[in-house]
C-alpha cells in the first residue's frame, strides 16, 4: 500500500480539527464538562489512529512471518473514546444522570475524526452537520414543543428578620429572561423562610451563577442552593 503525501496527512488532521472544534464548540457554549479542546483533541487523536492504521505498517504488509491487521488501531478508538465519555457523566441524587449527551457527541466526534483520518471527508462533514443540529436544533424543539420539559430547583433561604417578597426575587429572574413553572413557599428551622423556585433547565450555567450570586447578595438572604 502507497503511503499518502504529507499534505494528504495534515489536510485530513486539519478537517479533523475543523469539525471536532465546531461540534466542541456547541459543547463549550453550554458549559458543558467536555468542551472546544476536548472534541477537537479527540477528533484529531482518532484522524491520526486512522491513518496509522492504514499506512503505518504498509512497509511490512505482505511480508512472509507477519500477520497484520490494519483496522485494530482505529478498532480501539470507539472502545477507548467510551472510557473518556464515561468521565463526564454525573449520577446525581434520585435518577437524575447529567451528561449523556456530552459522552455520546464525544464518542460521535471520534467516529468523525476516524472518517477524515481515512479521507472520507463528505462523510465527516455530512455527521458534524447531523450533530450540530441534534445538539443545538433538537434541544430547541424539546424546549419549544415537549411537555415534559427537565426542570432545576433553587432554594433560598431568609432569615426571620428580612423583608423579601416573592417579587423581589421574580423580578431578579425575569432579569434573566428565566421562566418560572413554580415557587413555593415553607418555614424554615430558625424561624425564617425558604422560597423554592422551579424553572426550566435550558438557562446557561454562566447565568444562573449571576442569579445565585445577585439573590445572594440580598440583605436577609442567608442561603442560595440550586
Amino acid at each position: 500500500m502507497e503511503l499518502i503525501s504529507a499534505f494528504e496527512i495534515i489536510l485530513r488532521l486539519v478537517v479533523a480539527m475543523i469539525l471536532g472544534a465546531a461540534v466542541g464548540f456547541e459543547r463549550e457554549r453550554n458549559e458543558w464538562a467536555a468542551g472546544l479542546r476536548t472534541h477537537t483533541l479527540v477528533s484529531v487523536g482518532s484522524a491520526l489512529a486512522m491513518i496509522v492504521s492504514t499506512y503505518g505498517y504498509s512497509d511490512v504488509l505482505g511480508v512472509e512471518g507477519f500477520d497484520v491487521d490494519p483496522s485494530r488501531v482505529a478498532a480501539q478508538v470507539i472502545s477507548g473514546v467510551g472510557f473518556l465519555g464515561a468521565g463526564t457523566i454525573l449520577f446525581l441524587k434520585q435518577e437524575v444522570v447529567k451528561g449523556l449527551t456530552t459522552a455520546a457527541a464525544l464518542w460521535s466526534i471520534a467516529a468523525v475524526g476516524l472518517a477524515c483520518g481515512g479521507g472520507m471527508y463528505m462523510a465527516a462533514i455530512a455527521a458534524t452537520f447531523l450533530m450540530l443540529f441534534v445538539l443545538a436544533g433538537v434541544k430547541w424543539l424539546e424546549k419549544r414543543f415537549l411537555n415534559r420539559e427537565p426542570v432545576r430547583t433553587m432554594s433560598v433561604k431568609i432569615s426571620a428578620e428580612s423583608e423579601l417578597s416573592v417579587m423581589d426575587i421574580e423580578t431578579i429572574l425575569a432579569r434573566y429572561n428565566i421562566e418560572v413553572r413554580k415557587i413555593a413557599i415553607k418555614a424554615s428551622a430558625n424561624g425564617g423562610r425558604e422560597i423554592v423556585i422551579v424553572f426550566s433547565k435550558f438557562n446557561s450555567r454562566n447565568t444562573l451563577m449571576k442569579v445565585m450570586n445577585e439573590v445572594y447578595g440580598i440583605t436577609g438572604v442567608d442561603e442560595v442552593d440550586l
